[in-house]
């Protein structure tokens, strides 16, 4: 969850480190750091908690100098957010620098082992310990080789931890070299001209290079300005591919926009477009989605699905299943990967299995797709980010095509994944028992998305007016039901975790089982209830808050002026058939918990205590 950003080269490092540290912010924001590499055989560290501007700080009032560094944004682990805790982290000698995402779960054993030797420490991080065994480990071996030296000693300390990392290492000995290495977090090498880098995501070099190695589980790299290799951790050839990036540093950027968040709400019109473009067949009335890798009669035999994922990814699977149930009647079930992975689910022969995640790195559902593949079962992605970890592992599977997505509050990456997932209920479906012209209208009705979403987004500040009218409410409580269920989840998660009000989701009819305790004057309800099939069982429950007072914040179709008598206050999206109505319910959440923070003073692109991709278990 935390960010890493390594440069060997001729320009100055600390410039491009800063520079990736800040494309990287959304990864950790706790506090951060560089160390660089001075040319005389010493290290010049800087590290400062709380967010980047403070280390900028003591860089302007102490700068460094120098063509090689490493350097990292953390989210707090092990140890408070504190100057002490932030990395990089010293060996013993102070002549090793250590950055790490991940967590070393036998550190207090090693921590132990050391201290008897006579280590001292100054941080309360596992990380640290990882640094004093590699530089023990260095400095108790021989050879003239400094680099291999290094080298091999990442190799011997590594051997004796347990858990997961993903590190940057370099050594005041060994000028212009930089090692690397990951288990279970991502890190990734660019490649340059006369300069090389690493990092824990491509957006922190892409302004530098398109050329990348996403490097496997248990790959080791070692990097000087013109070269760099690639072995596993034991020693052994690894075989790598070098890939592009698949987006520009523009879009890495807020542009107009104010934050990262409402930029990608408001590119939700391309990325579900994106999402379903050169996937619709007209002629059959179908949708195509190659890369699962699956012949038809293989996706025929399926008699079973289970969806898995995390958050917001885990809402998109639960809106997939009710689609593939309906469309296809395949039996469907969604499993939150971190249970998943844990708990011995009875899966038959014919069940097929998919992880959704964003980053292609959640560490939960990574280890869902592995326990997945462990038990002998097709286990395909649906992921955002090419050349991540379950892009590569899985059996096959669906890229988004969203482009980056910085803000941690998810948004484009819901509707593209929801637009996939309806890709898929379709594909299944007509190959049993849906029609023809059913395929064909929601070939039309998908089509119609991206403009459909434009009309939603055009009444953002409609929506910023009702946010401010209940700017001072304790809590929110999101109702919805059929498809809108897991859209009312997801609302409530957007709001909770950008402006950190209680907030909950609920099924419309469990109000009042128990819910109906928590209505009140000070607490409005927004209740998603289109024009479908259960809206007048919506109404219903609808009538039973207002009797309690409760204030209403209704999201309708269009043309259903019935509501502006009972609910407080109402938004219109354009009508869409039932199962794809999540993809338009969504937008009017995501800008109201967007508004309803922002005039909180909430930091939306960085709300405390989360991160982006979380990495870590």
């Amino acid at each position: 969850m935390c960010g890493i950003i390594g440069y060997v080269g001729k320009s100055s490092a600390a410039p491009i480190l800063v520079d990736g540290l800040r494309r990287l912010e959304y990864r950790g924001y706790d506090s951060s750091g560089l160390a660089v590499m001075n040319g005389s055989s010493s290290l010049a560290t800087r590290k400062k908690s709380g967010r980047l501007v403070n280390l900028k700080t003591l860089l302007t009032e102490s700068p460094v100098a120098g063509n090689c560094g490493i350097s990292h944004t953390r989210w707090a682990t092990h140890g408070e957010p504190s100057d002490a805790n932030a990395h990089p982290h010293l060996d013993q000698s102070a002549k090793l620098a250590l950055v790490h995402n991940g967590v070393i779960e036998n550190y207090q054993t090693l921590k132990n082992l050391l201290e008897k030797e006579g280590h001292e420490f100054v941080s309360q991080t596992d990380s640290e310990v990882l640094a004093h065994l590699i530089g023990r480990a260095y400095d108790n071996s021989e050879g003239t080789d400094l680099k291999m030296r290094l080298v091999s000693a990442v190799r011997d300390a590594l051997k004796q931890v347990s858990g997961t990392y993903g590190i940057a290492v370099m050594h005041a000995d060994v000028p212009g070299f930089i090692v690397g290495a990951r288990l279970g977090s991502p890190l990734v090498v660019g490649l340059g001209k006369g300069e090389n880098f690493l990092a824990s995501d491509v957006s922190a070099i892409v302004s530098h290079t398109t050329n990348a190695i996403y490097l496997q589980d248990r790959d080791l790299v070692y990097l000087t300005a013109d070269e760099f290799t690639v072995e596993n951790v034991d020693g052994a050839e690894s075989a790598y591919e070098v890939s592009q990036v698949d987006f520009t540093p523009e879009q890495a950027e807020k542009g107009k926009y104010p934050h990262f968040m409402l930029k990608e709400i408001f590119e939700q019109p391309t990325s579900i477009q994106n999402a379903f473009r050169g996937r619709l067949v007209d002629d059959q009335a179908s949708a195509l989605l190659g890369g699962l890798g699956l012949t038809p009669r293989q996706l025929r035999d399926v008699e079973r699905i289970v969806l898995c994922g995390c958050g917001t990814a885990s809402h998109a699977a639960m809106v997939g299943e009710y689609m593939i149930e309906h469309l296809a009647r395949i039996p469907t079930e969604v499993e939150i990967a971190s249970e998943f992975r844990y708990r011995n689910s009875p899966l038959d022969k014919n069940t097929l299995v998919f992880v959704i995640s964003q980053s292609g790195e959640t560490i939960d559902t990574l280890a869902a797709m592995r326990e997945g593949q462990r038990k002998g079962h097709r286990v395909l992605g649906i992921v955002n980010s090419v050349g991540s970890t379950i892009a590569r592992e899985s059996d096959g599977g669906s890229y988004l095509h969203s482009g980056p997505e910085i803000g941690v509050a998810a948004t484009k990456s819901f509707t593209s994944q929801v637009t996939v997932l309806a890709l898929l209920a379709l594909l299944l479906g007509r190959m049993r028992h849906l029609s023809v012209d059913y395929g064909q209208r929601l070939l039309r009705e998908i089509r119609e998305l991206p403009a459909k979403v434009e009309k939603i987004l055009e009444q953002t500040d409609a929506i910023r007016e009702i946010a401010l009218k209940y700017i001072d409410a304790p809590g929110m409580l999101f109702l919805g039901r059929q498809f809108n269920y897991p859209t009312a989840l997801e609302g409530a998660l957007k709001m909770k975790e950008i402006s950190y009000i209680f907030a909950s989701g609920h099924a419309a009819a469990e109000l009042k089982h128990g819910v109906i305790a928590l209505v009140s004057p000070e607490v409005p309800s927004v209740f998603i209830m289109p024009r479908d099939s259960v809206y007048e069982k919506n109404v219903s429950t609808l009538e039973e808050v207002k009797a309690r007072k409760g204030p209403v914040i209704a999201i309708t179709t269009e043309g259903n002026t019935d509501l502006e008598r009972i609910a407080d206050d109402v938004i219109y999206i354009p009508e869409v058939t039932e199962c794809l109505n999540p993809i338009l319910s969504v937008i009017p959440l995501q800008l109201l918990s967007y508004h309803f923070s922002v005039a909180r003073g909430c930091d939306v692109d960085k709300p405390r205590n989360l991160a982006k991709s979380v990495t870590v278990e």
